[in-house]
């Protein structure tokens, strides 16, 4: 029981500078190949999302990383947004952040928590496609996506422990989505030349 209940620190200590390492990467190199805007926004939403069904439930420790990613992953955003975004990436943001009030206002916790359910997937989408359209992903950050399996895989482990099906969902699907990341950019972790990113498709 110790070690279960030691998970959700754990997260809190993979998930606080979780943004960090893609924030300083792309404000030194300004390399923002195979960084996906939507997965900046949606994930700054979502986990405002998340700091309201943590806050709810009384999962006071959660609170920290949550706000932490929101803030940080808010500001990645507005980093990338010289690169230009389209249309459709704003839309699907700004319809997914009306759908979670919606969800919330409506159902309360149970409703939000659903959603949640599958915000991540939503969430992580971008980020994956983005990275493997991109003929060299140098400027996703490793140490981001190391972080994020640390994090998720403790969240993963807690909500098997706790019979949590939400926590456990976003556990299995933020593991999976950071195996990905992480093996794309260890094809080109040595190449050190920048090539201008994709544009989200309008």
């Amino acid at each position: 029981m110790e070690l279960i209940d030691a998970l959700p620190i754990a997260a809190g200590v993979f998930g606080v500078p979780q943004f960090l390492p893609q924030l300083l990467g792309v404000w030194r190199t300004r390399n923002v190949a195979g960084v996906s805007w939507s997965w900046a926004a949606m994930t700054s939403v979502n986990n405002g999302a998340w700091t309201a069904y943590f806050a709810l439930n009384g999962m006071w420790i959660a609170l920290v990383p949550s706000i932490s990613a929101t803030v940080l992953a808010g500001v990645l955003a507005v980093q990338l947004l010289p690169g230009g975004v389209g249309r459709r990436p704003v839309a699907i943001v700004t319809g997914w952040t009306g759908l979670l009030a919606v969800a919330w206002a409506v159902t309360g916790t149970a409703g939000l928590g659903t959603a949640l359910t599958l915000s991540f997937v939503l969430q992580v989408t971008p980020s994956v496609w983005t990275a493997y359209r991109t003929h060299r992903p140098t400027g996703i950050s490793r140490g981001t996506w190391l972080l994020t399996l640390g994090e998720l895989g403790c969240w993963g482990g807690y909500g098997l422990a706790e019979s949590d099906p939400r926590l456990t969902v976003l556990g299995c699907t933020g593991v999976i989505a950071s195996l990905l990341m992480l093996a794309r950019t260890r094809v080109h972790r040595e190449s050190r030349t920048v090539r201008p990113a994709i544009v989200e498709q309008r």
